[in-house]
């Protein structure tokens, strides 16, 4: 009786071993991570290929940080040495007085790309969204013009540019570097958000329409909250491309202290009969500083609109 007993188990249970797939198997077999997976020497391969490809990018970092590290007379010493000598912070501090106005000009630089980034925003955000959600003719024809204004760099439209700004007076203002730069950095802005709106299902869009919402409400509400990721992505760009193109702009439009960005103030470091290299890099880190926080803190908001606006409220 035992016996039949037994057999009757295995029977019904042989289907439901059947019909568990053999990568589903295979999978359960297989739980360890994938790092476990490989070989000591392609674990060793492996890291030293990430540790050679960090070196190749940080490199120049690292020298530039050891050089404000160094003392100025120990930069042009026979051998070269890459370790600094008694190094020092004492650049950090002498920069200040060797170019008084250097913090006037990182607060200009954070404030004019911060107004930049702002403005583009406004304005990349629902041009995007035209572009990936409505047909209308010659909308082929603008993005490719978006796409041709970046082909122009803006050194070639240096002298229009200035005539532009004389005559709506923002020459020495703030303005003369937030309007050129916003009108740089829209085009691509625009391209890079189109793509990622056209990755959103046009389903979304449809099922808030029959739910009576107009198209400024699903994309106030649907869309955005989806977008999040790719909007973080945009202004982070939009900000270091607004952070590093003030140079011209500024070079050009601008000639009072109170108004010239971080790149106009790290000149001051070049004198007639020396450059103070030390303090050059120790204000170039001071001045990147502000970034990478702002950066750093974007990061967190990119990871966490990768979820947000999943759930319908």
């Amino acid at each position: 009786m035992t016996e039949v007993a037994r057999n009757a188990d295995i029977a019904a249970d042989a289907p439901v071993a059947a019909a568990i797939p053999p990568r589903a198997t295979a999978r359960r077999r297989s739980a360890k991570p994938m790092i476990d997976r490989y070989r000591w020497w392609e674990v060793v391969g492996l890291y030293a290929g990430i540790a050679l490809f960090l070196i190749f990018v940080l490199s120049p970092f690292i020298e530039g940080f050891l050089v404000s590290l160094k003392p100025l007379s120990q930069l042009f010493s026979s051998p070269y040495s890459f370790w600094p000598k008694n190094g020092s912070f004492q650049a950090y501090f002498d920069m200040w007085r060797s170019v008084p106005a250097l913090g006037i000009h990182i607060f200009n630089s954070l404030f004019i790309s911060s107004v930049v980034t702002l403005i583009v925003i406004a304005i990349v955000v629902p041009a995007a969204y035209a572009f990936a959600r409505f047909e209308f003719s010659g909308s082929g024809l603008l993005l490719g013009a978006f796409l041709a204004v970046n082909m122009f760099s803006g050194a070639v439209l240096l002298i229009p540019l200035f005539r532009l700004m004389r005559s709506l007076g923002f020459l020495n203002t703030y303005w003369a570097m937030i309007v050129p730069g916003a009108a740089f950095l829209i085009p691509s802005s625009i391209w890079l958000l189109r793509t990622y709106l056209m990755r959103i299902p046009r389903e979304l869009d449809e099922a808030a329409w029959a739910d009576g919402a107009s198209r400024l409400y699903t994309l106030r509400r649907v869309i955005l909250p989806l977008a999040a990721p790719g909007i973080v992505v945009v202004a982070i760009m939009t900000f270091i491309g607004a952070y590093a193109q003030q140079f011209i702009f500024a070079l050009t439009f601008n000639s009072k202290t109170e108004f010239m960005p971080l790149p106009i103030g790290l000149f001051g470091f070049f004198g007639r009969q020396e450059v103070l290299w030390n303090e050059l890099m120790a204000a170039s880190f001071v001045g990147i500083l502000p970034v990478m926080i702002v950066i750093v803190f974007l990061q967190r908001y990119l990871v966490a609109g990768l979820t947000a606006g999943a759930v319908k409220q």
